[in-house]
């Protein structure tokens, strides 16, 4: 197995962790009393954040250099990649931050939520540039 191939394998995880994330964030507004969706959301959160930083890093390290149309496809890739990961580094910090002071009655907890939202595009996002590299251009990541 060649080392090109971590990207790809990689890529996923944050994908699922941050949408199920913010899903399960969404179901603790319609659930109030279930503190459990909220945690969830947090735990997938914190997760999804480790596994941007490996996808992304293995991205960086592993693969190929583009040009033409697939390299413009990739920077857009990467700009949304860098994008992603600096909006879950900061919603990761800002619901730590929460946590350790107990202020989730504050407005601080819908800067988060909004955070989480756009994190959530974002990765979206990346996916479907990423995945336009693979059958756009038949080129592995």
């Amino acid at each position: 197995m060649s080392p090109s191939h971590f990207h790809p394998m990689l890529v996923h995880f944050p994908i699922a962790l941050v949408m199920f994330g913010f899903l399960a964030e969404c179901a603790s507004l319609y659930f109030k009393k279930e503190a459990c969706l909220s945690n969830l959301g947090f735990y997938l959160l914190i997760a999804g954040t480790l596994t941007a930083i490996t996808a992304l890093l293995s991205g960086v390290i592993f693969t190929a250099e583009m040009t033409g149309a697939a390299g413009d496809a990739k920077s857009t890739h990467m700009l949304f990649a860098w994008v992603t990961l600096a909006i879950l580094v900061a919603v990761s910090i800002l619901r730590i931050m929460i946590l350790n002071r107990k202020s989730a009655k504050t407005g601080l907890k819908w800067i988060a939520f909004a955070l989480y939202g756009l994190a959530a595009i974002s990765v979206s996002a990346t996916g479907f540039f990423g995945g336009s590299l693979v059958y756009n251009f038949m080129m592995p990541l």
